[in-house]
C-alpha cells in the first residue's frame, strides 16, 4: 500500500534546503548552467555511479569523498562540459571547483559533492564557473528547486522533479528529488544525473544500501540507446531537519523510508526514459515468471533496449516477434513453450503459441501512446511470462526515432 503523497517544491521540499540555478556561461546556447543544493546542516550522503572506466573527474571526487566521509552540505552541477577524459586536469579543476564554492559557504571542501554533464573531452571552463559563484550563492533559495533542475539539463526537453511526503514517528518526513538525462543512457547507472534530498535522520549504511537497491530498481532499470555515460551519478542526501527519530536499523521505519525513495527514483527514471532523445513513448516491460527478481530484470532491460522492438514501437508496428527474440537472447534460460507475451491488452503468444489478434487495432494502441507524449498516458504497456518462478521485475524504455540520429549526428557541431 501506498504510504505517502505527492507535494510540491522538488528539492527543497523537505526541510532544512536550499537550491539555486543560474546562467553561467557555461553552454554555447546561453542557457542555464551552474546548479547548487545546499543542506543547511551536514547531512548523511549515499551515491551511486556510473560503472564505466572511463570516469569524469567528478565520479572520482564524489567516491573518494563519500568513502572519506559519508557526510556532505553541498552539491554543484555543471552543464556543458563533461569534464571526462580530460586527464589530470580535469581532476585539478573539480578539487578548484570544490573549494570555490565551499569558500563562498564558508564550509569546508570536503562536504561538497561534485557532478557535471555536457560534451566529454572538454574541461569546465573555471574562470567561468568562479566568477559565477557569488550570483550562484545568492539566488540560494528555499523554492530554488526548479531553476536548479533546469539548470542541470542538456538535451533534455523538460526538467524533471518529484516530492513526496510521508509520517514517520508521528512526524512528516519529505523527500524531492531532481533529474537530468535523456541520450547515452543504459545504466550501470548513463548521461544521467539525479539528486535527491531527505528530511529523515538515518544511519550512512542503511542509506546507502537503501539508495542502492532503489537505484537496481529505477535508474538501473531504464535505457534509451545502449550507452552508458562517463558521468552517471545519484547522489542522495538525509539532514535529519524533520527531527524524527534515527532509522538505524531495518525494520518497518527503514522500509517506508526505502519504498519512498524508490518511488522518487522510479518517477525520475521513467521521466528520463520518456523524455529519451527523439522519443515519442514510454515503453514498459514487465516480466514475470522468471528464476529470480536479476533474472527478469535481464530479460526486461534486453526488451526494452532492442533497436528492432524500439524501432517497431516507433513504427506503431505490433511486431510481437521482436519482443519473442530479445527474450530469447537475454542470458536467462526458459522453455519457449511456456513464453506469454501482451501488448496492452493483446495478447499475442500464449504458451509458446502465437494466438491471432486484432492487427489495426494494436496499431491504433501504439498511436494513441505516441499521442500522449510527455504525459503519462504515454506508456506502451509490454508483459512478458516466462515460467512459473518467482522472479518478476520491470524496465522502462523509449521508441527509437528519426530524430534520435539527427540530435546525436550533430551534438557537437
Amino acid at each position: 500500500m501506498v504510504d505517502w503523497h505527492e507535494i510540491t517544491g522538488g528539492v527543497t521540499a523537505p526541510r532544512g534546503y536550499k537550491a539555486a540555478g543560474i546562467k553561467a556561461g557555461l553552454k554555447p546556447s546561453g542557457l542555464a548552467d551552474l546548479a547548487l543544493i545546499l543542506s543547511d546542516v551536514e547531512a548523511i550522503a549515499a551515491g551511486v555511479f556510473t560503472t564505466s572506466y572511463v570516469r569524469a573527474a567528478c565520479v572520482d571526487y564524489c567516491r573518494q569523498r563519500l568513502q572519506t566521509k559519508p557526510t556532505a552540505r553541498a552539491i554543484l552541477c555543471n552543464a556543458g562540459q563533461a569534464n571526462a577524459a580530460t586527464g589530470s586536469q580535469g581532476w585539478l579543476d573539480a578539487l578548484e571547483s570544490a573549494m570555490a564554492i565551499a569558500h563562498a559557504l564558508n564550509i569546508k571542501s570536503e562536504s561538497v559533492l561534485l557532478a557535471s554533464t555536457g560534451v566529454i573531452g572538454e574541461r569546465i571552463p573555471l574562470q567561468k564557473l568562479k566568477a559565477a559563484i557569488p550570483q550562484l550563492v545568492a539566488a540560494l533559495s528555499e523554492t530554488g528547486s526548479d531553476a536548479a533542475a533546469n539548470a542541470i539539463l542538456t538535451t533534455d526537453l523538460v526538467p524533471k522533479s518529484i516530492a513526496l511526503e510521508t509520517t514517520i514517528g508521528d512526524r512528516p518526513v519529505r523527500m524531492g528529488g531532481i533529474a537530468k538525462g535523456s541520450g547515452m543512457i543504459h545504466p550501470n547507472m548513463a548521461t544521467m544525473l539525479a539528486f535527491i534530498t531527505c528530511d529523515a535522520a538515518v544511519s550512512p549504511h542503511l542509506w546507502q544500501e537503501m539508495l542502492t537497491r532503489a537505484a537496481q530498481r529505477s535508474f538501473n532499470s531504464i535505457t534509451v540507446d545502449g550507452d552508458t555515460s562517463t558521468n552517471d551519478s545519484l547522489i542522495a542526501l538525509a539532514n535529519g531537519q524533520s527531527r524524527t527519530p534515527a532509522i538505524m536499523e531495518v525494520g518497518e521505519e527503514a522500509k517506508k523510508l526505502e519504498a519512498m525513495l524508490t518511488a522518487v527514483c522510479q518517477h525520475l527514471a521513467k521521466a528520463i526514459a520518456r523524455d529519451g532523445e527523439g522519443a515519442t513513448c514510454l515503453i514498459e516491460v514487465q516480466v514475470t515468471g522468471a528464476p529470480d527478481e536479476q533474472a527478469a530484470r535481464q530479460i526486461a532491460k534486453t526488451i526494452a533496449g532492442s533497436s528492432l522492438v524500439k524501432s517497431a514501437v516507433f513504427g506503431r508496428d505490433p511486431n510481437w516477434g521482436r519482443i519473442a527474440a530479445a527474450t530469447g537472447r537475454a542470458g536467462v534460460p526458459f522453455e519457449q513453450g511456456n513464453l506469454r507475451i501482451q501488448l496492452g491488452d493483446f495478447v499475442m503468444m500464449e504458451n509458446g503459441q502465437p494466438l491471432p489478434f486484432d492487427r489495426a487495432a494494436a496499431n491504433e494502441y501504439l498511436k494513441k501512446a505516441a499521442a500522449g507524449a510527455y504525459l503519462r498516458e504515454d506508456t506502451v504497456l509490454i508483459c512478458v511470462s516466462v515460467g512459473d518462478g518467482h522472479g518478476s521485475a520491470t524496465a522502462w524504455g523509449c521508441d527509437l526515432s528519426y530524430d534520435y540520429v539527427k540530435i546525436n549526428a550533430e551534438y557537437t557541431t
